[in-house]
């Protein structure tokens, strides 16, 4: 299964891209994607306690399956000016 990952702010610093295409396995969800991506990128394992997820712009939990050719976007908490 084909996935488009994208990454914001210092997430970006800590994996050295801003956007990654990515293969896992069929019926993988949010949290299993996590924990291979923190294999890849300890120092991503920091954030885990408040990463945000959206799958095709749409905030999901971590149990959310993912689904092939989906754009999944990783954020740090969202900071108001």
């Amino acid at each position: 299964m084909k996935l488009h990952l994208l990454f914001f702010s210092v997430l970006q610093d800590i994996t050295g891209t801003a956007e990654l295409p990515w293969t896992c396995t069929p019926g993988a969800q949010v949290k299993d994607l996590l924990g291979t991506l923190y294999e890849h990128w300890p120092k991503l394992r920091d954030w885990d306690s408040s990463l945000l997820v959206a799958i095709d712009q749409t905030y999901v939990k971590r149990e959310a399956p993912l689904t092939d050719n989906a754009e999944v976007a990783i954020m740090p908490p969202v900071q108001g000016g």
